[in-house]
């Protein structure tokens, strides 16, 4: 039977199967950009109406969509190992139900004319970040695991400036950036610069991230909602893996002021991070999910120690979803 048929079919099916379509809210991190494509694939493919649901986006920002989730203004939403971890530590019932992409995107980039090579040589230089104390933990773990002395940097914040105009504006020497958006822009915006990814600088800087994440309370009471969301979901991002060019079209009619050039290549980038199997995406590793939380409490960035374990799940995943609701 041919994919078309295929998908006709489960269309069919789940029609008979759900009388009217139930409204799942996903609240983004930030404005729409390629690490949301696998939903909007999946909506124009009908994945989420195979399951019946039906999808709304809202776009409130990182820290408020953990928050809309948490108090249910939203059901799903997408955040950060590192934002779960903090938000648990608080008390605030928010539980990570997948991982995007095989491995951390995210790595620290400088201008190619400071020649910095390793964190080293970030000794004497000007780090420039979002304001965040993790920014500062990561700075000193990774100098330390290098053999130099953090103290050596100066770090200043400048907020959302994006990567490109601050180093036009010759702001700093180091950033944080996410290589698939920003890196990719700095690119094509002909900027020279030098990366090194956070997953080859300290293991425990692998941490998932984006996430999707839902409340305790939806775990709990619907979760049959949550696993059907996931399959849905797990289709878009494994179809967009597959046909970067096709899915980049779906986020281009979602969001047309983005930048069609930076769109298709940060898409064909993101394609070789992610995983194309429905069976494995969106898997989490309790591993790197205890180390994280240890490393967070051993380090000041959270006041309260929380059991990791309970911070994810990987239950309700293709192929591992619990029957219920």
């Amino acid at each position: 039977m041919k994919r078309g048929a295929v998908l006709l079919l489960v269309v069919v099916l789940a029609s008979t199967a759900y009388s009217a379509a139930e409204t799942v809210r996903v609240a983004l991190d930030w404005t729409p950009n390629t690490n949301h494509t696998g939903l909007l694939v999946a909506k124009k493919l009908g994945f989420f109406d195979a399951v019946g649901l039906e999808l709304r986006l809202l776009e409130p920002g990182p820290t408020v969509a953990l928050q809309l989730v948490a108090i249910g203004q939203a059901e799903f939403g997408i955040s950060s190992e590192e934002y779960v971890v903090m938000a648990r530590a608080q008390g605030i019932p928010v539980v990570s139900i997948a991982a995007f992409y095989l491995h951390n995107t995210s790595g620290f980039a400088s201008p190619s004319d400071c020649e910095i090579r390793s964190p080293r040589d970030f000794a004497g230089r000007t780090y420039a970040g979002w304001g965040s104390e993790m920014e500062e933990v990561m700075i000193r773990t990774v100098m330390e695991l290098d053999g130099a002395d953090p103290n050596d940097v100066r770090i200043v914040s400048i907020g959302t400036i994006d990567f490109t105009t601050a180093v036009r504006l010759g702001v700093a020497d180091v950033y944080w950036i996410f290589y698939g958006w920003q890196g990719i822009h700095a690119e094509i915006e002909g900027i020279a610069f030098d990366y090194l990814p956070l997953r080859e600088l300290a293991e425990v800087l692998d941490y998932d991230t984006p996430v999707l994440i839902t409340s305790e309370r939806m775990v709990r009471d619907h979760p049959n909602r949550v696993a059907r969301f996931l399959e849905a979901v797990a289709r878009g991002y494994t179809a967009a893996a597959a046909d970067p060019d096709g899915s980049a079209e779906a986020l281009l009619e979602y969001a047309p002021e983005l930048d069609r050039e930076l769109v298709v290549a940060s898409q064909r980038w993101l394609a070789g991070e992610s995983e194309v199997e429905m069976s494995a995406w969106g898997w989490q590793d309790e591993e790197a999910w205890v180390e994280f939380a240890a490393w967070a409490w051993a380090n000041g960035l959270i006041e309260n120690q929380i059991d990791a374990r309970a911070a994810f799940t990987n239950a309700f995943l293709p192929g591992f979803a619990e029957d219920g609701e």
